[in-house]
C-alpha cells in the first residue's frame, strides 16, 4: 500500500459540504456503531461502547459524591400506571411501545417498553417512604429506553438507547429545587472537563420543559455545524407525581405530607455531541480525558531487528499511566495506520523506528493540530502526560471559538431569520414570555428556544416578534 495521507480518510465526506453525511461517515468507519436488521436500532461497538464507559463512570462518581446510589427498575410498566400523570402521559405518548402478548397469550393489560421511569419509580418509592427520616431519598438507574422516533440517527436519536436517569425524592420543595440544579452542574462538569465542550445553562421554557415538571433545567451544546444539541437536563417536579402515585410521609410536626421530586438524566446522545463538536475532515477527534485510547504507538519499518521489542518495552512503561494500544499489524502501511488512527480521534501517536531508537528519543503527533515533537525516551512518560492536558484544554478552546462566532444578536423576527441563514448557531433575543411569539419564530426560522440563560443580559426593551415589553433574554437555536 502507498503512503498517500488520503488514502483512508477520502472515505469519510467533506465535512462543509455535507455535514449529516460526515457524521455517518466518522460512526461507521471509527467503527462507534453499526446499523442493525432492526429499523432504528444501533449496536454500539466495543470502541464507541469504551467512550460510554468513560463517561458513565466520570458521571457515576460525581453522582456518588451527591449521595447518589444506584437502583434498577423493571422494563416493562403497565398502562394504568403511566396513566396516573396525565400531563406525564401526553408528552410521551406518540413515542410510547407497548407489548400486548407474552407468550401465546394476550395480556389483560398492556405493558409499555419505558420510555422514562418516573411512573414506576414513584410507585415504588411510595412504598418505600413513611418518614421525613426516610428521605432524601437519592436514586439513580443506568439502563436503556425506547421511543418510537420517526426519524433516527446513531447516538443522537436512536428507537433505543443507553441512559442513567436519576429520581430523587425529598422533605422539601427548597431541598428538591437545590438538588435539581447539582445534578445540572454534574452534567456541566462532565461535558465541560471531560468531553471539553462549552456547555450554556438554563431553564426551558414552559412549552419546552418535560412532561409533568414543574421546571426543567438544561445543558445546551453547539455542534460544528451550528446546530444545538441538549445534552443533559434536570427536572423539578414538585409535588406532581408525589400527589398521583401518594409519595407521603410524616413530616417533624407528625402530619402526613406529600413529598418533593426530582429527575434527571443524559444519554448516549454525548458521544453525538463528541463527534459533531471536535471532528474535522480527518474524522473523529477525542478529547484525552474521554478517550479509550489516549497514544498508540506505531513503530516505524518492523521488519528491522529490535523495532518491535522497543516499541512494546516503551509501550509497557506507557500504559502503568495512559491508556495505550500499540500497533504492529503487518499488513498495512505505515501511512495508512497513521490515518487510521487520525480518524479514530486518538490523542496523539507515537512514532518509533531505527533512528528514533538510536538516539534515543520518538516522535509525538498530536491529533488535534497535528504538530510534531522529538521527546527523549527518559522524559515521554512527562511529557505525554502534559501534551494530553494541553489537547484537552485546546479542544475546548477550540469548541469555544465555533460557540463565540456562531452567536449572534437579533432584535427582529427577520434579522433572526437572517442570522441563522448566513451563520448558524445561537441566537439571543429579548422575549415577552408568550407562547404565541416562541410558536412563531420556530415557524418562521425552524428554531427553537433553547433556553433561559441563568446570565441574563438586556438586549432590548421588546420582543422581536410582538413588540411588548420584554423582560427575559432567550437564546434560540435550530437542533439535533
Amino acid at each position: 500500500m502507498s503512503n498517500n495521507k488520503n488514502e483512508y480518510v477520502k472515505e469519510i465526506t467533506n465535512i462543509e459540504e455535507d455535514f449529516a453525511q460526515w457524521y455517518t461517515d466518522v460512526v461507521l468507519k471509527a467503527e462507534l456503531a453499526d446499523y442493525t436488521d432492526v429499523k432504528g436500532f444501533i449496536a454500539i461497538r466495543p470502541y464507541g461502547f469504551a467512550i460510554w464507559e468513560n463517561i458513565k463512570n466520570y458521571m457515576d462518581a460525581e453522582f456518588k459524591k451527591a449521595g447518589v446510589t444506584n437502583l434498577y427498575m423493571p422494563v416493562l410498566i403497565p398502562e394504568s400506571l403511566l396513566n396516573k400523570e396525565e400531563e406525564h402521559v401526553e408528552g410521551f405518548a406518540p413515542e410510547v411501545a407497548w407489548v400486548t402478548i407474552g407468550g401465546e397469550e394476550e395480556l389483560e393489560e398492556k405493558l409499555c417498553i419505558r420510555p422514562t421511569s418516573e411512573t414506576m419509580m414513584s410507585t415504588m418509592y411510595s412504598k418505600w417512604i413513611s418518614s421525613w427520616r426516610d428521605l432524601p431519598l437519592l436514586g439513580n438507574q443506568w439502563c436503556s429506553v425506547l421511543r418510537w422516533e420517526k426519524e433516527t440517527r446513531p447516538f443522537l436519536r436512536s428507537r433505543e438507547f443507553l441512559w442513567q436517569e436519576g429520581h430523587t425524592i425529598h422533605e422539601t420543595a427548597e431541598e428538591a429545587q437545590k438538588f435539581t440544579l447539582r445534578m445540572l452542574d454534574v452534567y456541566a462538569d462532565v461535558i465541560e472537563n471531560l468531553l471539553a465542550i462549552p456547555v450554556l445553562k438554563g431553564r426551558k421554557t414552559e412549552k419546552e420543559k418535560f412532561a409533568g415538571a414543574e421546571a426543567t433545567y438544561t445543558v445546551e451544546t453547539l455542534m460544528h455545524d451550528g446546530r444545538a444539541l441538549q445534552a443533559g437536563t434536570s427536572h423539578y417536579f414538585g409535588q406532581n407525581f408525589s400527589k398521583p402515585f401518594s409519595i407521603k410521609f410524616q413530616n417533624r410536626e407528625g402530619k402526613e405530607e406529600y413529598a418533593y421530586q426530582t429527575s434527571w438524566g443524559a444519554t448516549t446522545r454525548l458521544i453525538g455531541a463528541v463527534i459533531m463538536a471536535h471532528g474535522d475532515n480527518r474524522g473523529l477527534k477525542l478529547p484525552p480525558r474521554v478517550a479509550p485510547i489516549q497514544a498508540v504507538i506505531v513503530p516505524i519499518a518492523i521488519h528491522k531487528e529490535g523495532v518491535i521489542e522497543k516499541a512494546q518495552e516503551l509501550n509497557e512503561k506507557l500504559e502503568k499511566k495512559f491508556r495505550m494500544k500499540i500497533d504492529l499489524r503487518d499488513n498495512y502501511s505505515t501511512g495508512f495506520k497513521f490515518n487510521d488512527w487520525e480518524m479514530r480521534g486518538v490523542p496523539v501517536r507515537i512514532e518509533i523506528g531505527p533512528k528514533d531508537i538510536e538516539n534515543g528519543e520518538a516522535v509525538l503527533v498530536r491529533r488535534d493540530t497535528s504538530e510534531k515533537e522529538v521527546v527523549k525516551l527518559d522524559k515521554i512518560e512527562e511529557r505525554l502526560a502534559e501534551l494530553l492536558e494541553e489537547i484537552q484544554k485546546n479542544m475546548y478552546n477550540e469548541a469555544a471559538k465555533i460557540r463565540e462566532n456562531r452567536t449572534t444578536v437579533a432584535h427582529t423576527l427577520d434579522e433572526i431569520l437572517k442570522n441563522l441563514e448566513e451563520n448558524q448557531g445561537y441566537v439571543k433575543t429579548m422575549w415577552c414570555g408568550n407562547v404565541e411569539c416562541e410558536n412563531k419564530i420556530k415557524e418562521v426560522t425552524g428554531a427553537h428556544s433553547r433556553c433561559i440563560p441563568f446570565e441574563q443580559e438586556h438586549l432590548a426593551d421588546t420582543c422581536p416578534v410582538c413588540g411588548k415589553k420584554a423582560e427575559k433574554m432567550v437564546v434560540w437555536g435550530r437542533q439535533y
